[in-house]
């Protein structure tokens, strides 16, 4: 008998384990999966024509405004309509952005001016012939020489200065920015000024982050990466936001020149 119910005992145990076994199989199978993270593409942006005179900058800026007519009516209140600023379009325009880099405006001017004067046509050829005693008398440092040398050779090799305005911004900007010597900065602002770039916008700007604080009412002022997120509202036309941006800040210094001497 003892036998008897070991074996009844065992082959209960056997049962109930294939019970259980089965049941966490069936609960398993019918358990529902999390559904997968599917990957969203960014969206893309292609530039519309360039903004490269008056006619152009207020047409866009009536779209602009049309995307987002509160922020951009209050600025235009305080700033007016922003100027077109523009520069001498291809090598000639960027090589005078790199000489302006961390200078002052009127040392920035001097350098171009002997620029101009040493080379008859100032191109990419011309500068990669010249030898450093010439570049080193219009007044440039070794680093300048070296970005205006980089230029040249990427230049020479295929960047088509030209071409990026119908880039998309961004593909743009890294283009520039892959010459060594060439900053963000520096990349935008020929982006926007040369080539009348509509989307180029120079998030790193400091006046820009603060024009943006002001006239977003932001309890500080974003950083670039914050500002380029606010400045998904405006694109495709970042680089009119840009301009407009630059003269609400003007306006609201002007306002504060005019308190001050009250």
């Amino acid at each position: 008998m003892a036998g008897t119910v070991s074996k009844k005992s065992s082959g209960g145990k056997s049962a109930a384990k294939a019970a259980r076994k089965a049941g966490g199989k069936r609960r398993t199978a019918t358990k529902k999966r999390a559904p997968a993270k599917r990957s969203v593409a960014p969206p893309r942006y292609h530039p519309g024509p360039p903004i490269a005179d008056e006619a152009a900058l207020a047409a866009a800026l009536g779209k602009l405004e049309a995307l987002d007519p509160k922020t951009v009516g209050a600025m235009l209140a305080v700033g007016g309509s922003p100027s077109l600023r523009w520069r001498e379009p291809g090598f000639a325009g960027l090589v005078a952005i790199i000489v302006s880099q961390q200078v002052s405006v009127a040392s920035a001017n001097a350098m171009v001016a002997r620029l101009q004067a040493a080379f008859a046509t100032l191109d990419a050829a011309s500068v990669r012939a010249a030898d450093e005693a010439k570049l080193k008398a219009c007044g440039l440092s070794q680093a300048k020489m070296n970005a205006l040398r980089a230029l040249a050779e990427a230049t020479l090799g295929g960047l088509d200065l030209a071409g990026l305005a119908a880039l998309e911004a961004e593909a743009a900007h890294e283009a520039l920015v892959a010459v060594k010597g060439i900053g963000p900065w520096t990349a935008d602002l020929f982006l926007l000024f040369c080539l009348g770039h509509p989307d180029a916008f120079p998030a790193g700007d400091l006046a820009l982050q603060e024009a943006a604080r002001l006239a977003l009412g932001l309890r500080k002022r974003p950083d670039a990466r914050r500002l380029e997120r606010i400045a998904e509202r405006w694109r495709p036309l970042r680089g009119v936001a840009a301009r407009l941006l630059w003269a609400y800040y003007r306006g609201v210094k002007r306002r504060a020149g005019v308190v001050g001497q009250s």
